[in-house]
């Protein structure tokens, strides 16, 4: 799992341009305009499964999810587990998209509609040309090809249809499947950020990865589109 952006600041949506206003002498400036809402696409992930906006049908994911070992310290899954408590993140997801924080999707099986895990393509830092990417999966879920067909989709849509011009991961240095996800993808291991993170109790290293819009193809198709 990489770990996602601890609820990201409100960022400015993708089709924002930035600009002069004119004001009347004297008068008080215009106030800035708000972050543009982003409507999360659905887009399937490979053969096998779906990437959607989250439903509050996907209750029972976060009621899985909160069980995990791991999974609460790194995101707002809640826990211990409540129905009140799974219901305030779903509308939380919903919440980034309207503020413009970023594109949150849950993961879904395409022969049963069961989701699975959930990806995040987050924009607090697009005003300076880079975005994050998280992700996390449930157990069963887990060394199956999801995570990899996720980020692969999420990453060539960002690069290609959204132009984000740097993306991000931030995984902990004993997570080598991640890793091994990430490279295989084409991003690149840059450095390591000690203490980088709250998880848990304490704070945690994590290892940079990074892909450029410039760097070439992801999975055999131009990044920038023609």
């Amino acid at each position: 799992m990489a770990a996602p952006e601890p609820d990201p600041a409100p960022a400015p949506g993708t089709g924002s341009t930035p600009g002069s206003t004119a004001h009347t002498p004297g008068s008080a400036p215009d106030p800035a305009p708000g972050p543009e809402p982003l409507t999360v696409p659905s887009m399937p992930a490979g053969p096998d499964f779906v990437l959607r906006p989250w439903e509050m049908s996907d209750l029972p994911l976060v009621r899985e999810a909160s069980l995990d070992p791991y999974i609460p310290l790194i995101t707002t899954i809640p826990a211990p587990y409540s129905e009140a408590a799974a219901e305030a993140f779903v509308r939380g997801q919903w919440e980034r998209a309207a503020t413009g924080a970023g594109y949150p999707f849950a993961i879904v099986r395409s022969r049963d509609r069961r989701p699975v895990g959930a990806i995040g393509l987050w924009l607090r830092e697009l005003p300076e040309g880079r975005a994050s990417l998280g992700y996390w999966l449930t157990g069963p879920a887990r060394g199956q090809g999801v995570a990899r067909a996720a980020l692969r989709t999420v990453t060539g849509w960002a690069l290609r249809d959204l132009g984000v011009p740097r993306l991000q991961l931030y995984i902990e240095p004993w997570n080598t499947a991640s890793a091994r996800i990430a490279e295989d993808i084409g991003f690149r291991r840059e450095g390591l950020l000690r203490g980088w993170q709250q998880v848990g109790d304490e704070r945690r290293d994590m290892a940079v990865y990074a892909l450029l819009n410039s760097d070439g193809p992801v999975d055999g198709r131009a990044v920038t589109a023609d």
